[in-house]
């Protein structure tokens, strides 16, 4: 079974543009973004076992960023953070978030405007991808680090101008590391 999964995601990696990626309306589509040729994606921590995952890892990191689960909305140690620095992600180490772009959405996750690396609506040297989400039913767009591919939460179209996205990310998913961003 779990290799049968591996293979899944391998396909969904390998997919269409809009069968992975969920783009917000009116935002072209172009080559792939993000992935420059089919070998300039390469992932710099090695693909790991779920028993290799599961010892590096605290149960609730697994859980989110191995499993698509979400931590419970206000319980987040990084809800209400303030400080200056970068957010990364656990797993891998990769930037992920400025703090400047960080704001109080009152959603009860840690949100952001924009991914660190984004240039305009230019996503290729962000450290995140967005990929369709239905497992609610609904499509939604899962976040994940572009590095490690953990699950790191879902953006929305109701975030603060001008893109107006709010990245709805888990706590248990970042590293948050103080300093200049």
């Amino acid at each position: 079974m779990a290799l049968l999964l591996r293979r899944l995601r391998l396909l969904l990696r390998e997919a269409p543009p809009g069968a992975v990626r969920g783009r917000p309306a009116g935002v072209a589509l172009g080559a792939r973004a993000g992935h420059g040729d089919a070998g300039s994606l390469t992932k710099h921590e090695p693909s790991l076992t779920k028993s290799e995952w599961r010892k590096k890892l605290t149960p609730e990191q697994f859980y989110v960023t191995r499993e698509k689960g979400t931590e419970p909305p206000f319980s987040g140690i990084y809800l209400n953070n303030k400080e200056t620095g970068m957010y990364h992600c656990v797993c891998c180490d990769s930037p992920l978030f400025s703090s400047e772009k960080k704001f109080c959405s009152g959603t009860g996750w840690p949100s952001f405007s924009e991914a660190h690396g984004t240039s305009g609506s230019d996503e290729s040297n962000a450290g995140i991808l967005r990929r369709v989400d239905t497992s609610l039913g609904v499509a939604r767009t899962e976040v994940v680090c572009k590095q490690c591919d953990a699950h790191l939460g879902h953006v929305f179209p109701d975030g603060p101008g001008p893109a107006g996205q709010r990245f709805c990310i888990n706590s248990v998913a970042l590293q948050f590391k103080p300093g200049r961003p």
